[in-house]
């Protein structure tokens, strides 16, 4: 099993399967926390992929291997929480998650706000203009 320095996870040389996109968009959790008190609070991503996410501003603490229900809109999503981390100075989470079942395509992958934040950022030149 992986180190626990401040976090909890299932294992530290897991390869990740997918590109990672930041996308930062609301979502509710439903779940028991550490306690194995069921609860339903709102959240949002921090990135995605198909396969996944990573949650911010979980204000619950969660045991890695449970599995929590993640909504976006009207859609659903079951997910296995694979690591945690409590962020210094807060008392606020960030969560990673892998898909377990899910309403077809990733929640996100036909939202519009996914595509904008998707979306390619033309590159800046570094050359100097004229003088």
């Amino acid at each position: 099993m992986g180190a626990k320095m401040g976090s909890s996870t299932v294992n530290n040389n897991q390869q990740r399967s997918g590109k990672r996109t930041k996308a930062v968009l609301p979502v509710r959790v439903k779940g028991k926390d550490s306690s194995g008190v069921p609860f339903e609070e709102l959240a949002h991503t921090l990135d995605v992929t198909s396969a996944g996410l990573r949650l911010g501003a979980v204000r619950r603490e969660l045991n890695v291997l449970d599995e929590v229900t993640v909504f976006y809109r009207q859609r659903r999503m079951q997910c296995r929480v694979v690591w945690t981390k409590k962020l210094k100075g807060t008392s606020e989470f960030q969560v990673g998650l892998q898909a377990v079942t899910q309403d077809g395509d990733a929640l996100w992958l036909n939202s519009a706000e996914y595509k904008v934040q998707a979306a390619p950022v033309p590159a800046v030149s570094s050359a100097p203009g004229p003088a």
